[in-house]
């Protein structure tokens, strides 16, 4: 299965949130912390899910979570 891979930085007291809400949406992306005390995080998107990740990151900017892209490394491949 392949992956798209988007790092981003967030604010460090929404990385569990941000984690958790993700995360809930069985099978849509995986969320990892490359560097808490930076607050970056990287958005592991299943194939066909990107416009609702998308979707849901541009519907928790308006509760106050804030998250800005800094990478996008396209597709990855996963075991």
């Amino acid at each position: 299965m392949q992956t798209i891979k988007r790092v981003f930085r967030v604010n460090r007291r929404d990385i569990s949130y941000l984690r958790w809400t993700i995360e809930s949406y069985d099978g849509m992306a995986v969320v990892r912390t490359i560097n808490p005390n930076e607050a970056f995080i990287e958005i592991m998107i299943s194939p066909g899910c990107e416009s609702q990740v998308f979707e849901l990151l541009d519907s928790l900017k308006e509760e106050g979570v804030g998250c800005e892209v800094i990478r996008m490394d396209g597709l990855a491949k996963n075991p």
